[in-house]
């Protein structure tokens, strides 16, 4: 009776997924199996010869070990890659980033701090030299003071044009004039000058460590008890801000507090964050307060370049920020926080408004700078060539990032690059593989690719491949090898690219024994049953995805006679496998089967079933479960010398029992055939057994005497017992009647 063939295909791009959708609805007779080959009468089918020829091509495929898809559709991974002019959306899609020029390289290796005047100029603050550059409206930098210190840490430009700069350590205020002389402008005991903002009334407020004092500056000359304006609990107020209303607001260290500060010195704690330090502040136009939060984990310093991660967290809540090395806080109008994004893998240093909504994060996360939105999204908007976005400033509608690692300005435009980069993270196969085809969607894209077999992309991988421009796919022309990676170059207003695909075939290695031991003679194994719901098996779904139990280690139960062996295997594809058990005796050479088609790692043999003997056991493996017959390798391992020996030791009185003084003595002699005798026991009347030595006082060998002087209760008859067991738990016994 014709009915329906039913199939599961896997690791093919969608174009042909379609082709199989029309395959697949054809009717074919009931398959049969012949010779190990699925065959089938076909019944009706569409019109396509192509499609006959696919149904062939299916099979095989479903016989052969099963390629690899590497799918870069998770914005984590995408983030691992490196993006070159290219932004990457919350939603995992690559377009064309913001222009980004540089405009001032510093020469310096760090960009502590920076501030922007109203005539357009952006000053930064460097170290270790402890030197202040000026960037003018042209674009034209230069040196503008060089301070004593090591570090130019704060800088702010006051109402009168002048710039302030704090420097640490020793820490000190400078007054920088338009003509670029500077002066002392106040010098306190406190150690780090962290922050500068300036009031409405035009004072300088000071923010410090390793005191937490704030300082209120009117005049150059101030002494730090006329100057004081707050001495608070912390150590370090790490950051000043001053809000469109007048308000000043600090961010501390080392218990991450927002604070109020008003002019009379009283101070408002508006936020006890759980982590340490308050890193930046940023009043938005709405009223809102946006803050910084670092943790214990970001580091001591302002440096920090960790390994690639996801920017945000995944499994937890954002609210959560327990294991958070980064977060950004919001405060409202009124005051009440919020947490607006966490991560607990990157470290931001640099905070702003975005024009557009929401807030820029700059990190040092390969130096680049996220746009945070409500809901804890965030979009990779640009990434620089350095590796931390340490400040921002803006200039009418530009805004710039300062970088350290190589302390640069750069601007990042209102309007997108021409063209775009994106390398992906390289991706391990983890054996030499065979690259079958790259396929993607999006439009304005085209893709590279390149292999090698080091773990970092250097000089010994490969040249990357000519370009592919169709997304439904082409044959990855990079040489086999261990380790591959894509490159997508962007071009056009328009370009975007998401869901790269890529299938690989590793090189098939053997399965390997790793261990194989026996069990005492008497254990048997047997598996654990595994329940499945019986719908699942008939929906053809693997049972793992609905989280079906798998079969575990196995029980050990008693078995008289039974001899079990137990191996572990590994397969570095991860294929199927299946076991076959073979033994031979010791002084034999051909291995007899015992058992084939095993998929457990283990196997009860029955030993009554063997001639007492030593013998010794192979155990093979092979893949051919996940590899066509060409690509099937196997291996085996042969067990130690095992005895199979279900014979009890013979006991034989060596001379008639004596009996003197109500003592009787007897000796026994104990010979196994083929083991050795393990331990002697007696027992008198019936009564519990108690322990007998042999004469030579240590039982290891298959002869052994045992002597036994058992003292006697009464007259009369009585029975005595003696038990020998071997090594294998084999039990001989002898009764032997005396009389008192």
């Amino acid at each position: 009776m014709a009915q329906f063939a039913s199939f599961r295909i896997t690791g093919l791009p969608s174009n042909l997924l379609d082709i199989w959708q029309s395959v697949l609805s054809s009717r074919f007779s009931a398959p049969t199996l012949s010779k190990g080959k699925l065959k089938f009468e076909l019944i009706t089918l569409r019109p396509c010869a192509a499609c006959i020829l696919l149904i062939l091509c299916g099979l095989t495929a479903i016989r052969a070990g099963e390629p690899t898809i590497w799918e870069t559709n998770s914005r984590a991974e995408l983030l691992r890659g490196d993006a070159r002019g290219v932004s990457i959306a919350d939603n995992g899609a690559l377009t064309l980033a913001p222009r980004v020029d540089t405009i001032f390289d510093t020469q310096q290796t760090f960009i502590w701090s920076n501030a922007a005047d109203k005539g357009g100029s952006i000053y930064l603050g460097t170290g270790h030299d402890g030197k202040l550059f000026r960037v003018g409206a042209d674009g034209k930098g230069a040196l503008f003071y060089d301070a004593e210190e090591l570090d130019v840490t704060a800088l702010a430009v006051g109402k009168d044009g002048a710039v302030y700069a704090g420097t640490s350590p020793d820490g000190k205020v400078y007054r920088v004039g338009a003509d670029g002389k500077g002066e002392i402008y106040f010098d306190p005991a406190d150690k780090y000058i962290w922050s500068l903002a300036v009031l409405p009334d035009g004072s300088l407020a000071v923010g410090t460590g390793d005191t937490g004092r704030i300082y209120r500056l009117t005049k150059a000359g101030q002494t730090p008890e006329t100057a004081l304006l707050a001495d608070t609990a912390e150590t370090n107020i790490v950051t000043l801000a001053v809000d469109a209303k007048g308000q000043l607001f600090a961010g501390t260290d080392p218990n991450g507090v927002i604070l109020r500060v008003g002019l009379d010195g009283k101070t408002f704690a508006l936020y006890d964050s759980p982590l340490r330090e308050i890193h930046a502040l940023a009043p938005a136009p709405d009223g809102s307060l946006y803050a910084l939060a670092l943790s214990e984990a970001a580091g001591a310093t302002k440096i920090e370049t960790p390994k690639d991660a996801p920017i945000s967290s995944t499994t937890k809540s954002r609210y959560d920020l327990t294991g958070a090395k980064s977060a950004v806080l919001r405060l409202d109008a009124n005051g009440v926080a919020d947490v607006f994004w966490k991560s607990e893998t990157v470290v931001g240093f640099a905070l702003m408004p975005a024009p557009q909504g929401g807030v820029l994060l700059g990190t040092s996360d390969k130096g680049r700078i996220y746009r945070l939105e409500s809901g804890g999204r965030d979009t990779l908007l640009t990434q620089s060539t350095e590796g931390q976005i340490s400040a921002f400033a803006t200039r009418g509608a530009d805004i710039y990032a300062a970088t350290s690692s190589q302390g640069k300005l750069f601007r990042v435009g209102a309007t997108a690059n021409d063209t775009g980069i994106y390398e992906s993270p390289a991706r391990d196969a983890k054996l030499p593989a065979a690259w079958g085809r790259l396929w993607w969607r999006g439009a304005g894209a085209e893709l590279q690719t390149r292999s090698g077999n080091t773990e970092t992309p250097d000089a010994t991988w490969s040249d990357w491949s000519a370009a592919m421009t169709d997304p439904t796919g082409a044959n990855v022309a990079s040489p086999r090898a261990r380790f591959i990676q894509w490159r997508a170059t962007l071009k056009g207003a328009t370009a975007q690219l998401f869901e790269v695909s890529l299938a690989y075939l590793p090189r098939n290695v053997a399965p390997e024994i790793v261990s194989l031991t026996a069990q005492p003679t008497g254990v048997a194994l047997q598996g654990a049953p595994v329940i499945i719901d019986p719908t699942i098996l008939v929906s053809g779904l693997d049972p793992s995805l609905f989280g079906a139990p798998t079969s575990g280690p196995p029980r050990s139960v008693f078995q008289k006679f039974a001899r079990a062996l137990k191996w572990q295997a590994e397969d570095r594809n991860g294929d199927k496998l299946r076991y076959a058990v073979f033994y031979r005796a010791v002084n034999e050479t051909v291995f007899v089967r015992l058992a084939d088609d095993l998929t457990d790692n283990f196997y009860t043999l029955d030993g009554a079933a063997l001639p007492d003997g030593r013998y010794i056991f192979k155990i093979t493996v092979t893949d051919e479960p996940s590899n066509p017959a060409p690509l099937t390798l196997t291996s085996e391992r042969l067990s130690e010398p095992i005895d199979v020996d279900n014979t009890a030791p013979v006991l034989t009185l060596a001379a008639p029992p004596t009996v003197t003084d109500g003592t009787a003595r007897l000796a026994v002699d104990a010979n196994d055939g083929t083991g050795r005798i393990a331990r002697g026991e007696y027992s008198l009347d019936g009564g519990a057994w108690q322990p007998l030595a042999p004469d030579d006082a240590i039982a290891d060998g298959p002869r052994e005497r045992y002597t036994c002087n058992v003292k006697l209760p009464a007259p009369g008859e009585h029975i005595i017992a003696l038990r020998v067991q071997d090594a294998n738990g084999n039990v001989g016994v002898l009764r032997v009647p005396v009389r008192r």
